[in-house]
């Protein structure tokens, strides 16, 4: 890799922080509203944030292309840790943790709108700090990356590496002869849309404007955090319903969203596959809960019914809000949650997960191969959408979710090893790694991550960048010939 390449991607880094540093500057604003002594050192923060990004910006001007498509993997990693180590100086300045282990565990599960925190009392914690961490979702969720593509149409950087790179906001099964930028927009203009489109409907149904933008702000981005300690039991049965719209819009491909809102309906019926499936799963899974809350826990109809709707949304977008404490649910309840999270919402969405368009593929691949054993001769392709798929992206598909499950394992492996149980570990593993948030026993439920040692905090903040970014960005880069010329 050139000195140039390095240069030019501590540019692109610079502007990053700067548009970190006006928004954490935001914060200011709760600060002095709410008079909770935190205004001056989150003021420092946000000017040091963007004194840093503005020192890369004018030293490396010069550099703004970048030559070495390998950089694009590289790029995506530092981005993701250079925005999560600036987002500790807020929760740390203003008092909220003095220890870097735990506020970089709440800083990278914010960027990565994962929602697991070490915060037990999250009531307790000064207004610039929630609203804080309710930016850093809804900023990470769409995806840091995305939004540079969005918003820089020259960057000089092979936009379609970059974008693929950054895979957990991408739909990165259609053509490369689609303009990247041109995508990216309509995502960006859909998530705008809906996070204005939902602050105002749970304003006007009668929660505090406050509440509101920061529950929107979590809840669209697929994040969790919440501005109260019990996440949004406490909230009327409306406004969780329509908290469970925002998590469902979530989970849907945003071009797809898109796409309706703009009456292409010949667009729309080429990406229904998906969408059938992700609807077909959420409404088998909401029986089955509501029927374990009832039968098994006692709750009547309506609220078994109510809590399932809510609940299974969150799970299936592994957006990770809480309607009750989950611990006490039926185990094959607790259970079949964690599968939905490892399962996630559509290709194209702000949900993590493994995507449901990953799952299909699986699917009807492993159907394939059973009907060759028994017909050898026939011509049976693999389709999604009516398409057959490549073998490049099937076979893509089969890496990832290797990886994806030893992940998995040699997650809840360390976590026992540093003393978890494994019940536990099972349950913080799958919450980390595939964005939902909540485990098992005391960090599921209204529960958090504040009894983990300092090195199960950073194995888990860890398994959080891997599901971010979806094992592969960053795995490539431990690879020898990755760093040969």
């Amino acid at each position: 890799m050139k000195s140039s390449d390095w240069k030019a991607l501590l540019r692109f880094l610079g502007i990053l922080l700067i548009a970190e540093g006006g928004l954490m500057a935001l914060c200011c604003i709760p600060a002095y509203h709410f008079n909770d002594g935190t205004m001056v050192p989150v003021a420092h923060c946000a000017a040091f944030t963007v004194a840093v990004g503005a020192l890369l910006w004018v030293s490396f001007a010069r550099y703004r292309s970048i030559e070495d498509v390998r950089i694009s993997y590289l790029f995506v990693c530092l981005v993701w840790i250079a925005m999560s180590l600036f987002a500790t100086l807020p929760l740390m300045a203003t008092g909220a943790t003095v220890d870097f282990s735990h506020a970089w565990f709440e800083a990278m599960s914010g960027v990565s709108a994962t929602g697991a925190t070490i915060f037990p009392y999250v009531s307790a914690l000064p207004a610039s700090v929630l609203l804080w961490r309710s930016i850093m979702q809804w900023f990470g969720g769409f995806g840091i990356i995305l939004l540079v593509l969005a918003l820089s149409p020259r960057l000089g950087i092979n936009k379609y590496s970059l974008y693929t790179a950054e895979a957990s906001g991408a739909d990165n099964t259609g053509r490369k002869t689609l303009k990247t930028t041109v995508t990216v927009r309509r995502t960006l203009s859909v998530y705008l849309i809906l996070t204005f489109a939902f602050i105002v409907m749970l304003w006007a149904s009668g929660m505090q404007l406050w509440d509101a933008v920061n529950m929107t702000f979590t809840n669209i981005s697929s994040g969790g955090f919440s501005v109260s300690s019990d996440s949004i039991a406490s909230f009327s049965h409306t406004q969780q319903y329509i908290l469970t719209g925002a998590m469902l819009m979530s989970g849907v491909n945003f071009t797809l969203i898109f796409f309706f809102f703009t009456l292409r309906w010949g667009s729309i019926g080429h990406k229904l596959d998906q969408f059938r499936v992700y609807i077909s799963i959420y409404v088998v899974a909401v029986a089955f809960v509501a029927i374990g809350l009832h039968m098994h826990n006692g709750q009547e109809w309506s609220d078994a019914l109510r809590m399932s709707i809510v609940q299974t949304a969150s799970a299936l977008t592994t957006t990770g809000s809480v309607v009750d404490d989950t611990t006490m649910w039926w185990t094959p309840v607790c259970f079949l949650l964690l599968m939905l999270s490892i399962c996630g919402g559509m290709a194209g969405s702000t949900s993590g997960g493994l995507k449901i368009m990953r799952i299909l593929i699986l699917w009807r691949n492993a159907r394939t191969i059973l009907l060759n054993r028994l017909h050898p001769n026939a011509v049976n392709p693999v389709r999604l959408n009516g398409k057959p798929v490549s073998s490049h992206i099937t076979n893509n598909v089969m890496v990832i979710f290797m990886v994806y499950g030893l992940s998995l394992m040699l997650g809840v492996m360390i976590l026992m090893l540093c003393g978890i149980s494994a019940t536990e570990a099972i349950g913080a593993t799958v919450g980390c790694l595939t964005g939902y948030g909540p485990g098992l026993g005391p960090s599921g439920g209204f529960g958090s991550y504040a009894a983990f040692s300092t090195i199960a905090l950073w194995a888990c903040s860890f398994l959080m960048l891997l599901g971010r970014l979806e094992c592969m960005t960053v795995l490539i880069l431990f690879l020898p010939r990755f760093w040969k010329r």
